[in-house]
Formats: structure tokens, C-alpha cells, sequence
């Protein structure tokens, strides 16, 4: 650790953020510490990673590397995460020694683990599906049949974006469920009939302060982000309890930085999907709809600065550039001269140098009068810009 963040007077040119993990997120918490005159030090297997071309100092390394981890700690002022495959066990040995790790890492260790994670949530007296560890298909089906199909097999840890979920139809599903999984930890949870996803943005300083971003619609496909939309079309009545909620869980966890709180509705009633403790998918609509982005938010808050109130300065939707299925390799964009006339427009391309079936590319938003209007335009940029195979390429 370089220098004491405990001091009155600010030099954020002598302050590095270490952040463990150069995808996207990575690199839009970087954009923002650049425009604050920070500097930025990250680790990440790849070299060429999207936060590569923003950062100061690169480790090029595993994520749970022990050796790599201390020696980016050894770089940073404050260590922070955009991935959960972070290893919270060395950042707990770096705390202990006098290291500044935001959010902390047993806030890392509860949420990493989706079993801890629901556990955790549901001591605290926040309402989750239904849950249990699985061990055998023999108790799989019992616990199926308890809850009723369809079921969710979750694998507890290193899944992510749908990854670890595996929908069970039928007790014919269940063997092939467990087989998947094989050698896994795993647990199954009561399939939630929804009738809306939402999420919310929460950011924790050191201090203890907790503010909110506007309460967002989401729109799943293939258990993968597809659309976003703020605000979200329900009641003030569920618009407040579903911040008081996500408030809660931030609060239990005394995390600090931006978590992303991902919420079922079903008719009026909240519970929890899952948590990110990190910036996440379903914020990024605050970079260009809200006074303060998840971003900004995140650096202000593992800095021990004032947090922001943010406000939702027009109504927008967020949609995700998404690879292409069936192909893995180079790629361009096609569509982009005529996308780019559509009012209200910002494209984030990420920088990613390969293509993958599912593999978030970028992403664009289009604020509007209207959420209607802005839905309307995004879906008219969607069928414009694609992603393609460069000439040559079959």
C-alpha cells in the first residue's frame, strides 16, 4: 500500500486503484478514475484485456493468484474487484496486515458462494426463493418434487451470467442436471413465476452512508442480460420498497462501493435473485440517464468520499451487444452508419479482441422523452447494428 487515504487534503495523482479484473466493468471504472486524474492498476489473465488500454500498470495473471494479488496490492492505494472470482482468501490476509480492500473480502466470500449468499440473506430476514444444497440425484428429485417443477440447479460458486443455472423441467432432467454439474457443489431453488425482474444500484461508503440509484426493469434472454429500462413501470408503492430492500442487504453486508441488488417481482411481492458487489450490467444506464454514474459511485465510495444522490435525468433503455452464435473468432460491427443517426444514441464498444456465442461485445443506450419512444429507437438500433464476421472470414 502506497499512501494513507485517511487525510483532509486529495492528490489524485498520487492515489492507484488496484482492480482485480480488466474486462468491461473494469475498464468503465477506469474511465472514470482517469477522469478524476487517478491512476489505475489491474490484474487479468489477458493481456489484451478491455481495461488494457486505460491502465497504468498491467499484472497479466490469474485471478486467484496469490503472489500477483499481493503484488497489485503492493502498487494500490485501495483494492477493489469487478469480478467475484476474485480469491477472497488473500484479500482477508491483505486487510490483516493494514491493506484498504473494498468491498471487503468476506463480503467477497458470502457473495461468491450463491448458497452463502442466500443463506446470509435469509438470516438477515430477506426474502429469497426457496433453497436447499443437493449432493445426489436420488435427493435432487425429492427437493424437485417438493418444490415443483420447473426448478433451478445453481452451481454455488464460479458462475455467473447464467452460467451455473441449469433448468429442470422434469424428474428426466434431473440426472442430466447433476451430471453437468459433476464434481461441483450445487444446491436447487424454487423456480420463481415473475412477473417483472428488477434491480437496483446501491452504493456504501466507509463511512456507512447508503444511497440508491433509480429502481430498473430487466429483460432476460438465456439467462443473459438482453434490455434495461428505467424508470421501471411499477408502482411507488414497490419503486420504494424494492430501495428499502436493496438498502437492507447492503446494510447486513457493511459492503462498501456499488452492489448490484437483483430482485423478482411477483404481483407486489419482492425477493431477491442475486447480488453483485461490484458495478453491474443493469447499472450501466446511469452513465448517460443519471446525475452520477454506478462508476463514479463505486470510486467516491471505496475512497471514503461523499456519495452522491443520483437522479434520473431521462427516461432510457439499455440494451446489450451480444456475439454472434455458432462463431468464435475476430469481428467488426456492421449497421454503424445508419444506427448512429437515431437520436439519443451512446454506444459503448468494449474492446474485446475475439467473439464468442453470448459474449457481451459492448452496449448502447438511447434516452428519450419516454421510456416508449426510447424502446422504440433502441429496438430500431438493434436491427441496425450487428455484429459480424470481418471480410473474408466464414
Amino acid at each position: 500500500m502506497k499512501h494513507s487515504l485517511d487525510k483532509s487534503e486529495f492528490s489524485p495523482n498520487d492515489i492507484t486503484l488496484g482492480i482485480i479484473g480488466g474486462g468491461q466493468l473494469g475498464k468503465m471504472i477506469g474511465i472514470e478514475a482517469k477522469r478524476m486524474s487517478l491512476n489505475v492498476a489491474y490484474l487479468d489473465p489477458d493481456m489484451n484485456c478491455p481495461a488494457s488500454s486505460i491502465a497504468d500498470q498491467m499484472i497479466v495473471s490469474d485471478f486467484k493468484d496469490e503472489k500477483s494479488i499481493i503484488k497489485l496490492a503492493n502498487k494500490s492505494d485501495v483494492l477493489t474487484f469487478e469480478i467475484e472470482l476474485a480469491n477472497s482468501s488473500v484479500l482477508k490476509d491483505l486487510e490483516s496486515t493494514g491493506y484498504a480492500v473494498h468491498p471487503a473480502s468476506g463480503v467477497l466470500n458470502t457473495i461468491q458462494n450463491k448458497l452463502r449468499q442466500k443463506r446470509f440473506l435469509r438470516e438477515n430476514g430477506i426474502q429469497v426463493p426457496e433453497f436447499e444444497e443437493v449432493t445426489t440425484v436420488e435427493q435432487a428429485k425429492k427437493i424437485c418434487e417438493e418444490f415443483g417443477y420447473p426448478t433451478v440447479l445453481k452451481a454455488c460458486e464460479d458462475s455467473y451470467d447464467g452460467r451455473g443455472n441449469f433448468l429442470v423441467r422434469s424428474v428426466r432432467d434431473v440426472e442430466r442436471g447433476i451430471q453437468y454439474f459433476e464434481g461441483r457443489r450445487c444446491m436447487i431453488e424454487k423456480f420463481i413465476h415473475f412477473t417483472k425482474e428488477v434491480s437496483v444500484m446501491v452504493a456504501r461508503n466507509t463511512r456507512g452512508h447508503i444511497v440508491s440509484f433509480p429502481v430498473a426493469q430487466n429483460i432476460h434472454t438465456d439467462n443473459i442480460l438482453d434490455t434495461t429500462i428505467a424508470p421501471a413501470n411499477i408502482s411507488s408503492r414497490v419503486d420504494s420498497e424494492a430501495k428499502l430492500i436493496a438498502e437492507k442487504v447492503v446494510d447486513s453486508l457493511k459492503g462498501v462501493g456499488v452492489f448490484g441488488i437483483e430482485m423478482f417481482l411477483k404481483g407486489n411481492k419482492l425477493m431477491i435473485n442475486e447480488i453483485a458487489p461490484r458495478p453491474h450490467n443493469s447499472g450501466h444506464f446511469s452513465i448517460e440517464a443519471c446525475s452520477v454514474s454506478q462508476f463514479e459511485q463505486h470510486i467516491r465510495a471505496i475512497l471514503g468520499l461523499p456519495l452522491a444522490k443520483p437522479r434520473l435525468m431521462s427516461p432510457v433503455v439499455m440494451m446489450n451487444i451480444l456475439g454472434i452464435p455458432n462463431y468464435t473468432g475476430t469481428y467488426c460491427f456492421k449497421g454503424i452508419e445508419k444506427a448512429f443517426t437515431i437520436p439519443g444514441l451512446k454506444v459503448h464498444f468494449y474492446g474485446k479482441k475475439i467473439t464468442k456465442p453470448q459474449r457481451k461485445l459492448g452496449h448502447f443506450t438511447i434516452t428519450a422523452e419516454n421510456v416508449e419512444e426510447a424502446l422504440s429507437r433502441a429496438n430500431t438500433v438493434r436491427n441496425l447494428l450487428k455484429v459480424g464476421k470481418p471480410h473474408g472470414n466464414k
